[in-house]
């Protein structure tokens, strides 16, 4: 240990450079991952705050083009087991200077599920504003959805930050902007009932719906593994970006360092300890960036929730699941970074080293 702190010591511009590679990497890969998954968990929560069961139309590729008939729901309510049905619709829409704004028609079952701070719920051509949305706007009082002009009867906030830059009204007002009787229909159910025997009754009402699970709709929404997928592949990229870097450094390092690698071969040190010491000084590296990146992550994360402009849609948390798997990648990548040039300095008769030869 001693040894190798000692090297990356001298050898301080290298360290420095090597160590800001794996830090730009490490926490690019923090960044696009936490944030996907910021993104999955935020609309999951939206959809998992109140309903056991979600209905869209069948064979869309994403719930804003999906159209379900409300009248549905009458025949719904008759299903043994089930205590509540509501309606929602999900769009969007310029409000003032602000270029996109979630917007959220609901069926009056589910407009208490909004805690407001101010204000009472909306009535017919009235909406609730989201706290970190209603903050940006010069006109407290009324607010332009689409062709329409909407008083403003209250303000709410959320935990959710896609409810919390949002604008909820009724589902009739939403119905007549967005041209749909509902987006999907939310289902909840007796504690313990049989799920999966309601979502079969379900679907038999109508050839025109799907029916699944909260927690089924959630694992096979096709935006989600499209997030994951784009998320993955960039994270991929960050951590090759990165481990080019450290190869091209170590290479230069190891490069000068081998008349230091030919003493020790010839007062009989074997190439393998020399190789070990080699990636116990990456690996080194790799913890500390690791360390840096996590800090720097979190703060840029923080940075970015409460960016104002933002209105809380952009988010990310680094989970302890996460921070193991990119700790690895971290350490993986600092160790195969420097094994290559290492490996080929061990191939290298001792007094070609001396001699100042290239390796």
């Amino acid at each position: 240990m001693n040894h190798a702190l000692k090297a990356l010591k001298a050898n301080k511009l290298k360290t420095i450079l090597i160590y800001t590679s794996l830090v730009l990497a490490i926490t690019s890969i923090f960044l696009i991952t936490s944030i996907s998954n910021g993104v999955i968990s935020m609309y999951s929560s939206l959809l998992k705050s109140d309903g056991d069961i979600i209905i869209t139309q069948a064979k869309i590729s994403d719930t804003f083009f999906s159209n379900v008939d409300t009248k549905i729901i009458e025949k719904i309510n008759k299903i043994k087991d089930i205590t509540k049905t509501s309606a929602l619709i999900v769009g969007a829409s310029p409000v003032e200077d602000l270029p996109i704004v979630a917007v959220y028609g609901v069926s009056k079952n589910r407009i208490t599920n909004y805690k407001l701070t101010s204000g009472t719920y909306p009535k017919n051509k009235e909406v609730l504003i989201g706290l970190s949305v209603y903050n940006s706007l010069k006109n407290k009082n009324q607010v332009k959805i689409g062709n329409e002009i909407f008083s403003i009867s209250g303000v709410y906030k959320s935990k959710i930050g896609f409810e919390n830059g949002g604008v909820v009204l009724n589902l009739k007002d939403a119905s007549k902007i967005f041209n749909k009787s509902s987006s999907m229909i939310l289902v909840n159910t007796k504690l313990n009932s049989n799920i999966e025997n309601i979502v079969n009754q379900i679907a038999k009402l109508s050839n025109e719906i799907e029916v699944k699970s909260t927690q089924n709709f959630v694992d096979n929404y096709n935006q989600f593994k499209i997030i994951k997928t784009t998320s993955n592949v960039i994270a991929l990229i960050a951590f090759c970006m990165g481990l080019l870097g450290i190869v091209s450094m170590m290479s230069i390092t190891i490069n000068q360092r081998k008349s230091e690698f030919g003493i020790k071969r010839a007062l009989g040190i074997s190439m393998k300890n020399i190789i070990n010491q080699i990636l116990l000084e990456s690996s080194i590296l790799g913890f500390v960036a690791f360390i840096s990146s996590f800090f720097l992550a979190n703060l840029i994360l923080y940075i970015i929730k409460n960016l104002p402009s933002l209105h809380g849609y952009v988010s990310g948390e680094i989970t302890t699941i996460l921070s193991i798997q990119v700790f690895t990648a971290s350490i993986l990548m600092a160790i195969i970074g420097s094994i290559i040039p290492a490996l080929n300095a061990s191939k290298t008769d001792p007094v070609n080293l001396i001699s100042g030869n290239r390796i």
